[in-house]
């Protein structure tokens, strides 16, 4: 029987844990760049019904305890894909083993590389020591203390979701951007590897969780700098009103629900910043109405921290909760925690060197990363040109492929068209090891890889 199958007939795995960071609202708002516009002339029109993609509320070898609710269709591979060996083909997936080839498959709607593989089961924010799981649990004192017994904690669902529970469960609209295969990781057409944790949010909410605390690994295509990588971490939270709380305030629910949602944040801002200046800027987010971002004034410069807002009543009114009223918010770990341990890139939450993991410390949250020896870069320039069909994030996803962390920066430097319409782009990469020096002949042959590569796969024409 297809591992598939069997999933589809177990619940997931989840480990409430006992009461004691981009976000996928920023993904939802997007209307896309210029890659994005690019890629939906290079989608057929069946091919776009089938990649509506995500957004999220807000934001290998090792064993992982989670289940899948999806159906698998037995379809082929868009393109032969270049991957690159990993250590482990098989996952223990909640006492289900789960081959390589049940994610890394040939389907067409599949784009899953197995650099992405190898990150599932990493679970990097439930490592006590690591950056990203200190400030879970600072994040977890904050609501203990405030909210004492109220919100329960999930910290190990399956990212490997339906379409239907990461997009259409918090009303991502059919034709956005975040739908489509160049923006998201699809397993097969019905599903996904989550792009955010609001993709629990519909199935925790009908299981009759009213407080509650996501945190997971998400995962989108995207560009390769210091502040993206395809795969990190978000945490969000949901606090559900009955009549019985607003009733008696003075104000409607709606009011009411975004007065305590503020209140909340505020505190939470201060608990992990201090006293810093703050700011609410009105936004629109597809699930929320209405919608907010919280910034704070810090180190000298305003810093986006969050989204949130009230939730849609549609969301409520499918879980049963047509009486109800709520909040959510979202955050993207990594981006907090580059700004409170001073981690200049995001490649070192990933690293095992332990000139980088010995320098923090289980609830140590105001240590700052000392940089250990600074390798020098090496830029290569590659020029080409395209089609309609080309994107940068799949340009990324080919150079992320070959080398892995050792690429820094993706970086367009040049762009033009000439007198037959023809348009020629040039891309100037960056190789750099967090961990040592790289050879001449290790990048020349890195580079040379990546050349061949772009050329197979993106249909573009060297120059």
């Amino acid at each position: 029987m297809k591992i598939a199958n069997l999933l589809i007939q177990t619940k997931p795995n989840r480990i409430p844990l006992p009461c004691p960071s981009s976000s996928h609202f920023h993904h939802s708002r997007r209307q896309g760049k210029g890659s994005s516009s690019r890629v939906s002339m290079a989608l057929s029109l069946a091919q776009s019904t089938l990649f509506s993609n995500p957004s999220s509320l807000f934001l290998r070898r090792t064993t992982l305890a989670f289940c899948l609710h999806f159906s698998s269709a037995a379809l082929p591979s868009p393109n032969k894909k270049w991957r690159q060996p990993v250590a482990a083909s098989l996952l223990e997936l909640g006492g289900l083993r789960i081959a390589r080839e049940e994610i890394v498959k040939d389907d067409p709607t599949n784009n899953v590389p197995d650099s992405i593989f190898s990150k599932l089961g990493m679970q990097l924010h439930r490592r006590d020591q690591h950056p990203l799981g200190i400030l879970k649990n600072a994040i977890y004192d904050y609501f203990d203390t405030n909210y004492p017994n109220k919100f329960d904690k999930f910290d190990n669902l399956c990212p490997i979701v339906s379409v239907k529970a990461n997009f259409d469960d918090v009303l991502v609209p059919a034709d956005h951007v975040s739908r489509s295969y160049n923006d998201t990781y699809y397993v097969d057409s019905q599903t996904v590897l989550r792009c955010h944790t609001s993709a629990h949010q519909a199935e925790l909410l009908r299981e009759g969780h009213t407080h509650f605390l996501c945190t997971g690994d998400v995962y989108r295509r995207d560009s390769i700098d210091s502040t993206h990588y395809p795969v990190f971490h978000q945490m969000e939270g949901v606090r559900v009103f009955t009549p019985a709380d607003w009733e008696g305030s003075g104000t409607d629910a709606t009011s009411y629900a975004a007065e305590d949602l503020k209140k909340c944040l505020e505190g939470l801002a201060r608990h992990l910043f201090g006293g810093v200046e703050m700011r609410w800027i009105d936004t629109y987010f597809p699930f929320t109405n209405p919608s907010f971002e919280l910034e704070i004034y810090f180190q000298e410069k305003w810093l986006e921290v969050l989204g949130c807002g009230v939730m849609e009543q549609e969301i409520l009114k499918r879980s049963s909760r047509t009486d109800n009223v709520a909040w959510a918010f979202g955050l993207g770990l990594e981006r907090l925690a580059m700004v409170l341990f001073d981690i200049p890139d995001i490649r070192l939450f990933w690293t095992t060197d332990e000139r980088f993991t010995s320098q923090f410390s289980k609830g140590q949250l105001g240590i700052k990363f000392k940089p250990f020896s600074k390798y020098p870069p090496c830029y290569k320039d590659m020029s080409f040109w395209i089609s309609d069909a080309f994107t940068e994030n799949n340009l990324c996803e080919v150079v992320r492929g070959i080398a892995g962390d050792l690429v820094e920066e993706v970086k367009l430097i040049d762009n033009f068209t000439n007198k037959k319409g023809m348009t020629s782009q040039c891309y100037r990469i960056a190789y750099r090891s967090m961990e040592r020096s790289l050879t001449d002949e290790e990048i020349n042959d890195l580079q040379w890889k990546v050349r061949e590569q772009v050329e197979a796969q993106l249909s573009v024409v060297l120059r």
